[in-house]
């Protein structure tokens, strides 16, 4: 998506996407959606909970780090 921004509304993104909830989730609504965006090149991040609120767009690069990070222990010391 040649316009997509950070904070676009869940919405206004293209109705063909799909979007894949952890298996981790739960019943408190501790999920996280995320789904590729049409070209392949970004992939939009919503809170399960506000399905129609804001979305965070990145590029594939970005949620491959952050994947990584996470599979890595980087950011366990942020866990409570």
């Amino acid at each position: 998506m040649d316009n997509a921004r950070n904070g676009i509304p869940a919405g206004d993104l293209p109705s063909s996407i799909v979007w894949q909830k952890s298996r981790r989730s739960n019943p408190n609504g501790n999920c996280v959606e995320m789904a590729a965006l049409p070209g392949g090149e970004e992939i939009a991040v919503r809170n399960s909970r506000d399905p129609e609120g804001p979305a965070l767009v990145y590029t594939v690069a970005e949620i491959e780090a952050l994947v990584g990070g996470a599979k890595d222990g980087d950011f366990d010391n942020l866990l409570a």
